[in-house]
């Protein structure tokens, strides 16, 4: 690689020694790749010598293929690949020698005409030739160069230039996010941005990433998430309102975590859950028209149906179902204990009756949820923002959407008494206190909010990752996210 780097250099100065301009300012496109492809797809070369389109176009060179003196070679916009033509009577004599000196790798401009090869390969005979960027390492090879996972997230750059599924990814990502927005627009909601740095960490149980303000002299937490902040605009009158933005959350690196990730959370005054899983279910719907095949995706080899209506099942009910243990039984702390002793091997007992709730899920259920379903009712012990059931005061009016296995939603009539949410609050001081690090905190500034009077409303949050991983198919979250966390190499 040294040894390319000085070869790649000594052209450069070549190129300087031709009074050629190594990083010039500019080069004026006329089209992208895309739209050359898609304006004369079906031209001859007989409309293209009546019309004698001319184009500019520029890119990154991917490969060269050379016939004495004339070559092919291929340039890549960051979207699409185009061929180009360099004969040597066509170009000045300087151009050919700018060519001569190329890499695969380097960034040219190239101005000329359109024509189809007897292959029928759309091509740019060039006339006119600018020297871009020089490249003084050789790019991955197509087949055989960057497959190293990690290497490909490291250097993400790459992975675009040479592995077309990767841009696929970030473009259907990229639309998504999009058409997700439009669709909280055409639905009345208006979009605002919160705090990324709070003095309580709150809206969901995670454990925080701590920074401190030297002016202020005081410990900051990254956002775990947007929620709190939101919930004192539906105080202030807000009625619908939504957020797309990052949160940040101390945990492990899996396949479906990221310490940085993307979510959407939206609420709406006047509204219970069940409003909320309706308007998921819509949205869905408006994404499947773009990224599914007739409302079907394929994950992990299974063809799953992303049509509504969804399925609706209460999370005890489903436990029970899954692990054979008797609903009555499951509301006993200390039988459930002894089930998760019994049938629970290699795994420590959690800190608190709720977490242990959780664990019988996970075991039990989670990896059987494979069309998309809503898990409602969860316990009130694990639901410290939810309001209490009007079926059940033991259960919430909360509830989870589960695709492939994967959890991609969270949301619930919100929880608007001040008094009951400070004793919830209470209660995950004491949860804290016996082992659960992830247990919430005390917020008194939103308590204070809630005092002043919420109206009721729903609200919800939704992984952006994590659906495009759905319909995306990537295996991982990594995979989704362009610059995923990674351990500094040596």
């Amino acid at each position: 690689m040294e040894e390319q780097f000085k070869i790649r250099l000594e052209k450069l100065k070549k190129l300087e020694d031709m009074g050629v301009e190594t990083y010039p300012y500019e080069f004026k496109k006329s089209e992208s790749f895309i739209d050359i492809k898609r304006e004369c797809k079906d031209t001859t070369n007989e409309e293209f010598e009546k019309k004698e389109k001319i184009v500019r176009i520029a890119g990154r060179i991917t490969a060269i293929r050379k016939m004495g003196k004339s070559s092919f070679l291929h340039l890549f916009d960051g979207e699409e690949k185009l061929q180009v033509y360099i004969k040597k009577d066509i170009v000045s004599e300087k151009d050919f020698q700018v060519f001569k000196l190329l890499d695969i790798g380097d960034i040219i401009g190239v101005k000329g005409k359109l024509f189809k090869t007897h292959t029928n390969e759309l091509t740019v005979v060039v006339s006119e030739l600018k020297f871009l960027t020089k490249s003084f390492h050789p790019l991955p090879e197509k087949w055989h160069g960057l497959q190293d996972k990690e290497l490909r997230y490291r250097q993400r750059y790459l992975d675009l230039i040479v592995n077309e599924n990767s841009r696929k990814i970030f473009q259907l990502r990229s639309s998504m996010i999009q058409k997700i927005r439009i669709f909280f627009y055409e639905n009345g909601y208006k979009e605002v941005e919160t705090p990324m740095m709070h003095s309580i960490p709150g809206g969901a149980s995670a454990k925080p990433f701590v920074t401190h303000h030297n002016a202020l002299n005081i410990d900051l937490f990254l956002r775990v998430a947007p929620e709190l902040y939101l919930k004192r605009l539906l105080v202030g009158g807000v009625e619908k309102v939504f957020e797309i933005n990052r949160n940040f959350r101390n945990e492990g690196i899996d396949l479906m975590h990221n310490p940085e990730f993307t979510m959407i959370e939206w609420y709406q005054l006047y509204k219970d859950f069940n409003a909320s899983m309706e308007l998921t279910e819509e949205l869905i719907e408006i994404l499947n028209d773009d990224f599914s095949k007739d409302g079907y995706i394929t994950w992990q080899e299974k063809k799953i149906s992303m049509k509504s209506p969804f399925k609706r099942y209460k999370f005890m009910n489903l436990i029970s179902d899954k692990s054979g243990m008797q609903v009555d039984n499951l509301w006993n702390e200390e039988k459930l204990k002894d089930f998760i002793i019994e049938n629970i091997s290699d795994v420590e007992m959690p800190p608190t009756y709720g977490k242990m709730l959780e664990l019988m899920f996970d075991t039990y259920v989670q990896n059987t949820l494979i069309e998309p379903t809503f898990v409602t009712y969860y316990p009130k012990i694990i639901s410290p923002l939810s309001k209490v059931s009007r079926l059940d005061k033991r259960e919430t009016e909360r509830f989870e959407l589960y695709i492939a296995g994967v959890e991609i939603a969270n949301g619930f009539s919100e929880l608007n008494d001040p008094i009951d949410q400070r004793k919830r609050f209470e209660d995950q001081k004491r949860d804290r206190k016996m082992g659960d690090d992830e247990a919430q905190l005390i917020d008194n500034d939103f308590l204070k909010a809630l005092e002043y009077g919420m109206p009721p409303a729903t609200g919800e949050g939704l992984g952006i990752d994590r659906l495009v991983m759905i319909y995306s198919g990537a295996p991982s979250i990594k995979e989704v996210i362009l610059f995923p966390l990674l351990k500094p190499k040596e």
